[in-house]
């Protein structure tokens, strides 16, 4: 809450449905997850156990807790469904989610080669009874789709009942939305903003700093980011609000 007296961008409180902030558990200690959910839960709206760590992550039950103490809601990185899917196993997929209380779920093709219409028919059975984020681009550096691609599977996956898109740029920020060498692909994020779909709605990766402010920069303050570090939760606050030098006079204009 803003006791300052600044004026400053406005920012709903939670439950919300844009301006989400999701961070990305890759294993970090137990007591470092805990002191960073309880500190900043008021601005935190969901954590992703990033890939597989689920799995091997013995203090899961106990973030897990400490997520729904603290009203953070959270869910599994889509290539675990992604390895479910290659072995088979999509029942027991179901079984993990349900065993662990997991409202929401991820879906993604970005390692295991399905079509996006394979998984969109996996985002419509899964859809009954989650909340379903389906994530569109690859984690392979040289398959890189065109940007009339990315807007028909992004359209697809909401058609099939995803609630939310994301765009991939996994943790490190090296794909998907991204060239290998971290660049962004400026042309595709700038179709894709233009295209009419409702911002809202898109979830974008944003792993550093860099690319947070650009999302700020190009589709505004309340723009869904997705694989913020733990460390980064303040800081990418302070950005929506214009308390930080790359986004200073950018937010000034947002409150006008």
């Amino acid at each position: 809450m803003n006791y300052t007296g600044l004026i400053l961008p406005k920012r709903e409180l939670k439950p919300r449905t844009k301006g989400l902030t999701i961070l990305i558990d890759n294993g970090i200690p137990e007591a470092l997850f805990k002191d960073t959910i309880k500190s900043a839960a008021g601005i935190v709206d969901f954590v992703k156990f990033g890939w597989g760590t689920s799995v091997v992550s013995a203090s899961l039950d106990n973030k897990i807790s400490c997520l729904k103490d603290n009203n953070v809601h959270y869910f599994f990185g889509g290539t675990l469904f992604e390895k479910f899917l290659s072995q088979g196993k999509l029942d027991e997929y179901y079984s993990y989610c349900k065993r662990f209380g997991c409202l929401y779920i991820e879906i993604s093709n970005g390692t295991f080669p399905i079509t996006n219409r394979e998984k969109a028919s996996h985002i419509s059975d899964f859809s009954k009874e989650f909340t379903v984020f389906s994530e569109v681009g690859n984690k392979d550096t040289g398959v890189t789709e065109t940007s009339s691609q990315w807007i028909e599977y992004i359209l697809e996956d909401f058609e099939a009942g995803a609630n939310k898109v994301i765009t991939e740029a996994r943790e490190s920020g090296t794909s998907g939305i991204c060239k290998a060498d971290g660049k962004m692909r400026l042309d595709i994020v700038n179709k894709i903003i233009n295209s009419g779909i409702t911002l809202d709605n898109l979830i974008f990766e944003a792993p550093n700093k860099k690319m947070q402010t650009t999302f700020i920069k190009l589709a505004g303050h309340n723009v869904n980011l997705a694989n913020i570090p733990f460390s980064d939760a303040i800081g990418l606050e302070t950005l929506r609000l214009g308390l930080r030098s790359d986004t200073f006079f950018l937010a000034e204009e947002a409150v006008k």
